[in-house]
């Protein structure tokens, strides 16, 4: 029976996502759309109606989600429903502390998709039974070493790591890698490929003895902190999410709008992180109807937290600026102003100690009720920003 109940609601998942991309037909081409240099309201729907009650916010929620697949990110395969798990291998670490399991996931048809999760677990003093906030945590490389863990793990948290590359190929040969050649029809990119993965991640983790499930985070860097934003954005089951040094508004970054790395520079560059909607966008960014603050929009009223060096020379400090400040309006008409965060540190791009204790701190105080008296709101004054 239970096999049968999975079958019919991929079926029925499989009969939603047709129906989206039909859905999607009568979307016009950019070229047709009209221009709108400021940053797109959140809180007004397509027809201009403003959102005023949590109905049409919801209304409002999945209009922005049709119009990211179509021109900006692509559509994604309905869950697979079928995520299992098999731990590969498992040992003791740091003195004694820390559990670390390899572990497989697979599904989809036959089982034939996959990839590995490692995840590392503090281990409770006395025998007692303990779920940890887990920190998923995409990666470059599939580091054998646990530095950078190592805070978080004393602190009470455990860390999921995932890498990247078994998702999808960070490079032009993408779509016969990872789960590309299993959805020929979808036309999914790389990074919504990356934040697939990471929902099914969450999947596994909703089933793993340690992590608590309430307190599920998601922490990128730099291109896989926008994945990371994307996951959170359409994922209901990520509590929190942690981009630092990922995406930032487009209408404020590239040549001519204020510097760094902007939609045309990227389209150029990488053709494969974007769906190929945005390619139209280039030369006319103006046209997007949406930018990078729909992201944490969507997520409210979630935390969320964008982490930012002042020095990063691919992402616009003062376009992250505008990130937060045209998402704030969602979090405040949902309640919760708080729930949303920025920080910058000296520095250039990448993560670094200082960004671990800022998203630590920020997930204690918002998660766990550990009170560090800091505050996320805090925007540099305007001659430290870059603005072209």
């Amino acid at each position: 029976m239970r096999t049968f109940m999975l079958a019919g609601l991929a079926l029925f998942l499989t009969y939603l996502f047709v129906i989206n991309i039909a859905e999607s037909a009568s979307f016009p081409p950019a070229k047709d759309l009209p221009n709108h240099p400021e940053m797109p309201n959140p809180l007004v729907m397509q027809d201009g109606k403003k959102v005023t009650n949590i109905k049409q916010w919801r209304q409002r929620r999945r209009e922005m989600e049709q119009l990211m697949e179509v021109y900006v990110f692509g559509h994604m395969p309905p869950p697979p429903g079928n995520v299992c798990a098999r731990v590969v291998s498992s040992g003791i670490l740091m003195n004694g502390g820390v559990t670390c399991q390899v572990v497989r996931l697979t599904f989809g048809r036959q089982h034939q998709l996959g990839f590995d999760v490692r995840i590392f677990s503090p281990i409770p003093q006395c025998n007692v039974t303990a779920r940890f906030p887990t920190i998923i945590h995409p990666v470059y490389v599939d580091t054998k070493n646990l530095v950078e863990y190592t805070n978080a793990l004393r602190r009470g948290y455990a860390v999921a790591d995932i890498n990247y590359q078994q998702l999808g190929a960070d490079g032009p040969n993408y779509r016969k890698s990872g789960f590309f050649p299993s959805y020929p029809d979808c036309d999914w990119n790389d990074i919504a490929a990356w934040a697939w993965g990471i929902s099914r991640c969450v999947d596994f983790l909703e089933t793993y003895p340690a992590a608590d499930k309430s307190s599920l985070i998601v922490l990128g860097v730099s291109r896989l902190g926008q994945s990371a934003a994307l996951a959170g954005a359409l994922d209901e089951r990520i509590a929190m999410v942690a981009q630092v040094g990922g995406g930032s508004a487009f209408r404020f970054t590239g040549k001519g709008r204020g510097g760094k790395q902007g939609l045309d520079e990227i389209e150029r560059q990488n053709t494969y992180w974007f769906g190929p909607g945005l390619a139209e966008f280039v030369g006319q960014t103006d046209r997007l109807p949406f930018d990078y603050h729909w992201l944490p929009a969507m997520t409210a009223p979630r935390f969320y937290l964008l982490c930012n060096g002042l020095e990063d020379q691919y992402v616009n400090d003062y376009a992250v600026v505008q990130t937060f400040l045209s998402a704030k309006p969602v979090y405040e008409f949902l309640g919760h102003p708080e729930n949303l965060g920025l920080n910058f540190r000296a520095g250039r791009h990448g993560m670094t100690a200082e960004d671990w204790s800022t998203v630590l701190d920020f997930a204690d105080q918002k998660l766990r009720g550990i009170d560090h008296h800091r505050r996320f709101d805090q925007i540099p004054p305007k001659a430290q920003l870059h603005q072209g």
